[in-house]
Formats: structure tokens, C-alpha cells, sequence
């Protein structure tokens, strides 16, 4: 009868084992595979991944009003002048909900002066970029446009539009200083939302103004990858929704920008 006892006390202890071996690996499959399909958290805004591009967006929603999204930096492209202030504020013309980053005092009327926010937390090499823009005022300048591969504030490729001017222009500013790459003039009314998209590979750019390519070419200031950013100029106060970053676009044609 013991020996009986003694053969049920193991069995019952052996199947306990093995219930908590079997929990154990349970639930450490599903911390792997949390694991595994945790976003990267980048922004304010989290990476998104599908078949062909890493997909990273801000809509700056869920940024506080009079700050910046996380990991953006305020930069100045022009000696000795103060920073501008970017902020996000609340506009409810906004295409993507109610809050925009906006150039909203330049802190100077320098016409040379360049004032910049960006984020290096995306290394942008190849791809497309897109951002909603209104221009509010300006007397020296209106309207701004998207920077790309930015090594430092001195150091980096814009396109923007401006309809003070009625143009759209691509630069590259080396040192500081800003050469024209391309330019196409174009009538589009302040205060209203514009789309600006830039498709970069290798060195070869296209750059669209609501849905159209307007300027295209080569240039191989910058062939390195770079930060991402926003930029106006002068005392130009512009508004800005709807910044997104697509990495590694898979194929360069017409037909995959317009996409």
C-alpha cells in the first residue's frame, strides 16, 4: 500500500512539473512574438512597415500645443541669428486632425537666414517624402518647403514653394550657402493647404506641388544619408501637417511617385 502512495506522489508530481514547464513556454512564446512585432518608437508618430518601404509619419496629434515633436531640433541656417520658434499649434483647417508644427515667429527679418526644424531619428538616404503646407504671412518671404539628407544645419537638400514669388525651387545649401537646382513658376494662393512631395535616388530628384512633377534632376552634393526636416525662410510663418517619410523606393519612375 505504500509503495502505491509513493507511485501516485510521483505521478502527481511529475504532472506538475511538466503543467508549469508548459505555462512557462507559453507565455514566453508570446513575449517573443510581442517582441517581435513591437513599432519602433521613433516619433510621436510610430514607424509603420509594409512589403516594400518603412513607412514613418507625423500628424502631430498627440504633441502637446507650444512644443515639438519628439526628437525634432530647431536649427538656423545663417550667422549669428537667433533661433526661430517652431511650435505645434491648433489649426481646424488642418488636413490630418487639429494641431499642425508650425514656423510661427522667425525671431529676425534677415532675408539670407534660413529657419530650420528637423529630426535625424529617420535616416533618409532614398525614398519619398511628403508634407501638407500652408503659408499664413511673410513680407520678405512666404511658404517653406521639405529638407533632406541633412547633415547639420549648414549642410543639407530643400525643395520649397513660395507664392510670394509664384515659384518652386530645389536647392542644395553647402556651408551655408544656397545654390538653385531647379525651378518652375507656379500661381497657387497663400493661406490655403498645398501638397509638396520629393522622391529621391541615388542622385537623381523629382519634386511634385500638388500631385505635379514641377522640377527634376540630378546632384551629388549629399549622396550620404541625412536627417529630415521642415524649412522656411526669412520672416516667412508657414504651417506644416501630414509629414511622412517613405524609405527605399523600390523602383524610380513617374508612375510609382505619383502613388
Amino acid at each position: 500500500m505504500n509503495g502505491l502512495k509513493r507511485i501516485i506522489a510521483i505521478v502527481i508530481l511529475v504532472g506538475a512539473v511538466l503543467w508549469v514547464a508548459e505555462g512557462c513556454k507559453s507565455k514566453g512564446g508570446k513575449q517573443e512574438a510581442a517582441s517581435q512585432n513591437a513599432v519602433p518608437d521613433t516619433a510621436q508618430k510610430v514607424s509603420l512597415s509594409d512589403e516594400r518601404n518603412d513607412v514613418f509619419s507625423w500628424d502631430f496629434e498627440d504633441v502637446p500645443i507650444g512644443e515639438l515633436p519628439h526628437g525634432w531640433v530647431i536649427g538656423v541656417t545663417g550667422p549669428g541669428k537667433p533661433l526661430p520658434t517652431w511650435q505645434v499649434v491648433e489649426d481646424t483647417t488642418a488636413p490630418n486632425g487639429s494641431k499642425v508644427l508650425a514656423m510661427s515667429h522667425p525671431n529676425h527679418r534677415s532675408a539670407g537666414t534660413f529657419n530650420l526644424c528637423w529630426t535625424d531619428s529617420v535616416p533618409f538616404q532614398d525614398g519619398e517624402i511628403e508634407v501638407k503646407l500652408k503659408a499664413l504671412t511673410g513680407r520678405i518671404d512666404q511658404g517653406g518647403g521639405i529638407m533632406w539628407r541633412v547633415q547639420d544645419n549648414g549642410n543639407y537638400y530643400v525643395a520649397r514653394f513660395n507664392p510670394l514669388e509664384d515659384n518652386f525651387r530645389m536647392y542644395y545649401v553647402k556651408d551655408g550657402h544656397r545654390k538653385m537646382l531647379a525651378t518652375a513658376n507656379v500661381k497657387l494662393p497663400a493661406d490655403q493647404w498645398h501638397t509638396l512631395k520629393i522622391v529621391q535616388r541615388g542622385n537623381r530628384f523629382e519634386c511634385y506641388l500638388n500631385g505635379q512633377k514641377l522640377l527634376e534632376g540630378t546632384d551629388d552634393h549629399f549622396p550620404m544619408q541625412g536627417g529630415v526636416g521642415l524649412w522656411t525662410k526669412a520672416d516667412a510663418v508657414t504651417e506644416f501637417d501630414g509629414f511622412t517619410v517613405k524609405l527605399e523606393v523600390a523602383k524610380f519612375d513617374s508612375s510609382e511617385a505619383d502613388q
